[in-house]
């Protein structure tokens, strides 16, 4: 994990370091539920290539967000999940939700479920 003294003065910006990539939130919202191996999560996150995932999350668990777990089998299976660090990025994602809705219901575009 990076060092205090490494950190944006901002809040903000500290979040936005940590999440302000679009694949980052989209895996925050697909590993909120629970832990997911690593091709279901690259479907459910849809058009990110393997090697952009694959460096978003070894970014999420040099930070503390995302923790990975390699189970010693052929062929290895590996699964990630939020830590308690992540976890809390929740009330931001349901935050970012509402005010998706919103914005589709003012825009008059269909709203999505995920």
């Amino acid at each position: 994990m990076q060092q205090a003294k490494e950190l944006p003065a901002c809040p903000v910006e500290t979040t936005l370091m940590l999440i302000g990539d679009k694949w980052k939130v989209l895996i925050l919202r697909d590993l909120m539920p629970g832990t997911k191996r690593f091709g279901a999560l690259k479907k459910s996150i849809g058009s990110v290539s393997q090697k952009v995932l694959t460096a978003q999350l070894r970014d999420m668990e040099d930070k503390g967000l995302v923790h990975r777990q390699v189970y010693a089998e052929v062929p290895p299976r590996v699964e990630y999940s939020l830590t308690d660090l992540g976890k809390s990025l929740k009330p931001i994602l349901d935050a970012m939700w509402t005010w998706g809705e919103g914005y589709k219901a003012q825009s008059n575009q269909p709203a999505e479920s995920s």
